[in-house]
């Protein structure tokens, strides 16, 4: 009789466990409105919220290469399954066209769909929360000034139980951690601009800092690395891998042209974002780097000596000399070995020629890629090869994936990992090399320009 009351017992306070946790997960719908008139947004508003997109990022996930911008339907891998960005114009049917600002708002600071149901965090709202008020409007007035697109999307593929929409609830509160950004009293004003910028629309974190397993950042490496649509997003604080360890200045000249002499181009899910942020002041992209730089530190004495050693072999040259530079030129390079041979014959006129970034090969003795623990990203960058931008001149690299076997590939990798870095050996080459190949390891290849003039017709996949 007694375990029967215990049993009763614990089977009501499991019902009132579940009700309370519904009640807190229920939030109301808002109001639809009519699609707001472009002609009543001020129009220095709509630029201001041009360029806090670019910040954002918004048209890379929002946009299918080829298609309409905002439109959404672009395919997010995640651990759980497959899920489909939605569409962000001002159609009032399946877009936007209808959410009030409160809605928008709502949106951006909580995670929560005008009609109450919870958004998948793939949508990083953990970052966006931070975002004032005043930059939601901006943000709001830039995408209801758009144009409308109708588009229906594709149902989103996630397995159970990450399917059912209020268990977003559970996650919300074991890790989102509502309100705006609070700068911080000592620190300048530029730096706590970078690190709004950073923490908050940028979303710098979402793809520089891993998760666990259920796909919440780990606030104990902040910026620790990640991964993003099949790419290594390399750290970026202490335990950064660039052989030579980056300067503010250099940050800041990366983020504003997508490459940098000492440290190469920017590729994938990066080439999007550098491509967006070419559009943003001076004052912006300096203030991004400064954070990010106080983020990674001043290097031990020992890195920073072969940082200063690299960066004396390669220092920039002038104009007059990337003009006279001949990038078909035949270095003198050693020839030992199976892997060897195939850098001699496919790889050395570019990379160890005499013309400099970004039209030029860098040398790979400066290559992350090749120094980095994780040889995800050269692996994508040799079997892809980067696709130029649409109809300008750009940053070009051929695929090799068509000409290299398995075998001939993880010789070539495993030479470039020897010659030109002090790093050990590769773990898994082979099958990551393989997995990567065939699409087991979902990869999607961007040209360096990022999305918006970026048609599937120049090497996009999907």
């Amino acid at each position: 009789m007694r375990l029967r009351y215990i049993l009763l017992g614990l089977g009501l306070i499991l019902v009132a466990v579940c009700a309370g946790f519904l009640i807190l997960a229920w939030q109301p719908d808002i109001e639809r409105i009519a699609r707001p008139d472009p002609a009543g947004f001020d129009q220095p508003l709509v630029q201001r919220g041009a360029q806090l997109a670019a910040v954002g990022n918004c048209i890379a996930c929002h946009t299918v290469p080829g298609g309409q911008s905002f439109a959404g339907g672009l395919p997010l891998p995640t651990p759980f399954g497959t899920i489909y960005s939605t569409n962000i114009t001002p159609d009032e049917e399946t877009g936007i066209g209808s959410w009030s600002e409160e809605a928008f708002i709502r949106s951006m600071r909580r995670g929560v769909h005008r009609d109450g149901r919870h958004l998948y965090p793939v949508f990083p709202y953990d970052h966006f929360t931070r975002v004032s008020d005043e930059d939601n409007r901006a943000l709001y007035a830039y995408l209801m000034t758009r144009p409308p697109v109708r588009a229906t999307l594709p149902e989103n593929e996630l397995r159970f139980p990450f399917n059912i929409r209020v268990a977003i609830a559970g996650w919300k509160l074991l890790y989102f951690e509502e309100g705006p950004f609070e700068p911080d009293p000592g620190q300048d004003e530029a730096w706590n601009r970078g690190a709004y910028l950073a923490e908050g629309l940028g979303h710098c974190g979402s793809c520089h800092t891993p998760r666990n397993a259920l796909g919440a950042l780990d606030a104990d490496h902040h910026y620790g690395g990640g991964e993003a649509e099949g790419w290594t997003a390399y750290a970026i604080n202490r335990e950064s891998p660039a052989p030579v360890p980056w300067e503010v200045d250099d940050l800041a000249f990366y983020l504003r042209h997508g490459w940098h002499q000492l440290h190469g181009v920017s590729r994938g899910p990066m080439a999007e974002v550098t491509g967006n942020l070419a559009g943003l002041p001076d004052q912006d992209i300096a203030a991004i780097a400064q954070y990010v730089k106080s983020v990674m530190g001043e290097p031990g004495a020992e890195r920073r000596a072969r940082g200063e050693e690299l960066r004396a072999v390669f220092a920039p040259v002038d104009d007059s000399q990337v003009a006279a530079a001949d990038s078909q030129a035949s270095p003198e390079t050693p020839v030992q070995g199976r892997g060897a041979a195939i850098y001699a014959a496919a790889c050395a006129s570019c990379h160890d020629g005499a013309r400099p970034q970004p039209f030029g090969g860098l040398p790979l003795s400066l290559s992350t890629a090749v120094n980095a623990p994780n040889p995800q990203n050269i692996v994508n960058v040799t079997l892809f090869g980067l696709p130029p931008a649409d109809g300008e001149a750009s940053s070009v690299m051929p695929a090799f994936g068509s000409v290299l076997s398995d075998e001939e590939m993880v010789a070539l990798l495993e030479h470039m990992r020897e010659r030109f870095t002090n790093a050990p050996a590769w773990s898994g080459l082979p099958e990551l090399v393989r997995r990567t190949r065939t699409g087991e390891n979902y990869v999607r290849v961007l040209p360096t320009d990022g999305i918006e003039r970026s048609p599937a017709n120049v090497g996009a996949r999907d």
